[in-house]
């Protein structure tokens, strides 16, 4: 019977694994006997006592529980307080605005005022033909790349396909209408007649305009620089030497070359 009692190798081989890996192996012990020293002579608390200190945390225990609630009611209403001041503070929220809604546009066309209200998306073009009656400027393409619509803001040409008409708000705004005076034509349209520097004329208004611009910022000085600062603008009948032709017969009389 002593020897049945006897461990087997592997309950000795188990119980010196546990040993070795548990440093409080006396947690781990088999048999029979107190398992917990006197905790006098011991930092060791019970099994009991030590499951109940790992639960300790904010908000538990009676005590931590009522310091706990307090803290959370404080905070709370803390939190409550600085929203409210926070959203009295910010501004009304105002209703958003339709975007196509139309707005008080003034121009300043031709020498003459022209209140308007329009779509904020509507281009000068536009502006100038469906809603002023000036015709003039052509539409084309309608993407920049012809020049048809060619005119002038504050003597600088652009294009009014590609300008939003409250763009021009507060600037001049001249088109092919506004070039003769008193009934006589602007050197550069009597140039465009004599030199016959046009065919079926829907490309002329760009042209002109263009052609004006381009004499007075200076860049008629020769042929080559005549088409280079007309590029922008096509002619589908290919009237181009005639078009050089009257930009150098109108840089005579415009004074400047």
């Amino acid at each position: 019977m002593a020897e049945a009692r006897r461990k087997s190798p592997a309950q000795t081989s188990n119980q010196s694994t546990l040993e070795a890996f548990s440093p409080n192996h006396s947690d781990l012990a088999l048999g029979p006997g107190p398992h917990w020293p006197d905790q006098q002579g011991s930092n060791m608390t019970p099994p009991d006592d030590r499951r109940r200190d790992n639960r300790k945390g904010p908000g538990t225990g009676p005590d931590l529980d009522r310091r706990g609630f307090l803290g959370v009611t404080v905070a709370g209403a803390a939190l409550l307080g600085a929203a409210r001041e926070i959203r009295a503070a910010a501004p009304e929220e105002t209703t958003m605005r339709d975007p196509r809604a139309p707005v008080d546009v003034r121009l300043h066309v031709n020498g003459q005022d022209h209140r308007l209200a329009l779509d904020p998306r509507t281009t000068l073009l536009d502006a100038l033909r469906e809603h002023i009656g000036l015709t003039g400027a052509k539409k084309g393409c309608d993407q920049g790349q012809c020049g048809a619509c060619t005119m002038l803001v504050d003597g600088t040409r652009v294009l009014g396909c590609f300008t939003l008409a409250v763009m021009a708000e507060g600037h001049h705004v001249t088109t092919i209408e506004g070039l003769a005076s008193n009934g006589r034509l602007h050197p550069m349209q009597q140039a465009f007649v004599d030199q016959d520097a046009f065919q079926c004329g829907y490309c002329t208004p760009g042209q002109i305009m263009s052609a004006v611009a381009c004499v007075q910022e200076g860049h008629a000085t020769g042929d080559a620089d005549i088409r280079e600062y007309m590029s922008g603008n096509l002619c589908r009948c290919a009237a181009y030497p005639n078009i050089v032709a009257a930009i150098n017969q109108a840089k005579r009389e415009m004074g400047r070359a």
